[in-house]
């Protein structure tokens, strides 16, 4: 089993649980993501990270666990942010577009969480302007640098279809 971590989840002061999401709806057969939680009344949880690699999640959403309390099982209330993720590819100049990135990101003042180098995961409120940030991911995909998506283009599932 291989585990995605979040190592600075952007609202880590706010979480108090740790529960993970099984992958394999997605295609990651034998992968779980780490998902930082706050309890909420009843068995509901709202998440303090944003998602990687599960898909139709984002930051603030609430979700409930499996019975045994390790597992999300099901999105409960979606909170209206959007999850625009970037994979960059291997090459010499990727730290330089990382840089660009992270600028922008900061530049639209939105919050961003990195797995490793290469990747990382944006969270896009509703009001968000991205269109600058939009540019940039689009044209480094054309000349085959770079790799985006919208997490929300396939529904969060906790079981495959």
């Amino acid at each position: 089993m291989k585990f995605i971590v979040h190592e600075s989840p952007v609202r880590r002061g706010d979480s108090n649980y740790l529960a993970r999401a099984d992958l394999a709806p997605f295609g990651l057969e034998g992968e779980m993501e780490q998902l930082w939680l706050q309890r909420l009344e009843g068995d509901l949880l709202e998440l303090c990270c944003i998602p990687f690699r599960t898909y139709g999640l984002a930051l603030g959403d609430v979700v409930s666990l499996s019975p045994d309390g390790t597992t999300v099982v099901r999105l409960v209330r979606k909170s209206g942010r959007r999850v625009l993720r970037v994979l960059l590819m291997p090459a010499p100049n990727a730290s330089g577009m990382a840089g660009q990135i992270a600028i922008e990101v900061s530049r639209c003042g939105l919050m961003s969480e990195w797995s490793g180098d290469r990747h990382i995961a944006i969270d896009v409120p509703t009001d968000a302007d991205v269109t600058g940030l939009i540019r940039i991911v689009e044209r480094e995909e054309a000349a085959s640098r770079a790799y985006w998506e919208w997490a929300d283009v396939t529904p969060f599932s906790p079981e495959k279809a």
